[in-house]
């Protein structure tokens, strides 16, 4: 059975409708009710330009310093079409297939307010373009994202006027030889189109969205695999507590609380007599580190709930109240703000995932060092940890705030812009850097695991341990362990 396609002008679009936007078969369409207010402001434009000499920002000047050229009637279509080629100038990393169908999900849904200006038939050529998987390609410098992420959009925008090039089934190919194997002609521009396309947040929004999408599916795995390598450490369950942590009641504190002890339930080791009085701040610290950080995921995703639900190119048109508006709707300063808070949060998992990796080689609590027998001929677990040690300096290189930096252009009329776009590429970047060190966590914790034999852990995580090792087999020799932690990382993704 297909699945309906997604209203994207429903009034509130969620991130579990985003999960399902990034699988290659969701479709998308808008309401009878989002045409008609597209028409009807397009309408609204076309008379008021008939009307009016006064000069629009975008609509009948020119863009950025030159906002006082004003431009004839006859070349309004030219000079939206001028627009779109001259700011495609993206350079760096294609930006990856699932960040674009998001872009332009995220485009059709901003426009579909009927608040922009654009053509019905604009609209739904990005429909057709989604539903048929004919992608731009993207590319992921070039945006200081303030005036919209111009350079990016520009290159989402150009197949619409058969420019540039998309990647269909994989393959790269002309836009124009694409238009014409499917039968689409070329969208012809009308006045404003243009800077409505390129004006807009939704490349720091994609990658926003597809951030927390992983965030929330890793911050999960983060507690999942703290509870094995705490039940390898032989750990006190006393800092679980629920009454530690009702006495100081953050929100993500209880929940991760909550759930390591749902996670541990019935655990063999657990129920084991201890010796030690306490155990490291990355294992008794679990709660308030990972709740932490849940609760800045999830701060972060109401930040871009309220964007992507939102009008965000400029100018704003108001058929009802007769309003042509300029504004600044467009600066990504919120958005990069909650990427760079973001990032903080992603690489503190990482880094007591880390501590706890370490923790684990050590050579305490009856466990041989660097969990591999005959250590010194062999040397076992002592690697990953070095590599998990250098991807988290990364990530701590990468928690620099991009938001604080600004650089002036188009000749300081654009004076303060908010690089959320760096802020966005780099938080995708330490993103995938923390699914690495997750997985050495684990890749380390089921080793260790397994001198805990013959005692078990609780049937939730013997569970999840069986599943793991059917992609990687327990080490009782020095391998190349690279092609094993590969494999964790993508157990992980595949979860």
């Amino acid at each position: 059975m297909s699945l309906q396609p997604t209203i994207l002008d429903n009034p509130f679009t969620s991130i579990d409708q985003l999960t399902a936007l990034t699988g290659h078969s969701h479709k998308v369409s808008i309401s009878k009710t989002a045409e008609d207010n597209i028409v009807k402001c397009r309408n609204y434009l076309d008379e008021k330009l008939k009307k009016s000499l006064a000069p629009f920002y975008g609509i009948n000047t020119g863009f950025g310093f030159l906002q006082n050229v004003v431009i004839e009637n006859n070349q309004l279509e030219e000079l939206q079409k001028n627009l779109i080629c001259s700011h495609a100038c993206g350079m760096g990393e294609e930006v990856a297939e699932p960040i674009v169908k998001l872009m332009i999900a995220l485009k059709i849904k901003s426009l579909a307010y009927g608040n922009s200006g654009v053509q019905l038939q604009t609209v739904q050529r990005f429909v057709d373009m989604y539903n048929h998987n004919v992608l731009p390609v993207i590319f992921t410098q070039g945006s200081l994202g303030a005036s919209g992420d111009l350079a990016p959009l520009s290159h989402l925008a150009l197949p619409l006027i058969a420019e540039g090039v998309v990647k269909v089934d994989g393959s790269i190919i002309a836009a124009a030889k694409a238009l014409q194997h499917l039968g689409w002609q070329p969208i012809n521009l009308q006045s404003k189109e243009g800077l409505a396309l390129i004006n807009g947040t939704q490349f720091m929004s994609a990658y926003g969205c597809y951030i927390l999408i992983h965030a929330t599916k890793l911050a999960k795995w983060a507690n999942t695999i703290a509870a094995i390598s705490f039940d390898a450490f032989d750990c006190s369950t006393e800092p679980l507590n629920e009454f530690i942590h009702l006495v100081r009641s953050h929100k993500g504190q209880l929940s991760a609380a909550a759930e390591m002890r749902n996670l541990l339930q019935s655990s063999e080791i657990c129920g084991a007599k201890k010796s030690q009085v306490q155990d490291p701040y990355s294992f008794r610290c679990i709660p308030q580190v990972h709740g932490a950080s849940a609760g800045a995921i999830e701060y972060v995703s109401e930040i871009f709930l309220k964007e992507i639900n939102s009008v965000t190119d400029n100018p704003n048109i108001f058929p009802d109240e007769d309003l042509i508006v300029s504004g600044g709707n467009f600066h990504g300063q919120p958005l990069a703000m909650a990427l760079d808070y973001l990032c903080i949060a992603l690489a503190e998992l990482g880094s007591i995932s880390e501590r706890r990796t370490y923790q684990l080689i050590s050579g305490q609590r009856g466990l041989p060092p660097f969990l591999v027998k005959n250590p010194g001929l062999n040397s076992g677990f002592m690697i990953p940890q070095y590599t998990a040690a250098g991807i988290v300096s990364e990530n701590k290189q990468l928690c620099t705030p991009a938001s604080v930096d600004s650089i002036p252009s188009s000749n300081n009329q654009e004076d303060h812009v908010s690089m959320g776009a760096n802020a966005a590429t780099k938080c995708k970047r330490l993103l995938d850097n923390l699914y690495k060190i997750l997985a050495i966590e684990l890749f380390t914790a089921a080793q260790a695991m397994e001198f805990r034999r013959p005692l078990k852990s609780s049937p939730t995580l013997e569970s999840v341990l069986a599943g793991y090792r059917k992609h990687v087999r327990f080490n009782d020799k020095d391998r190349i362990l690279h092609f094993d932690m590969i494999n964790t990382v993508k157990f992980l993704q595949q979860q």
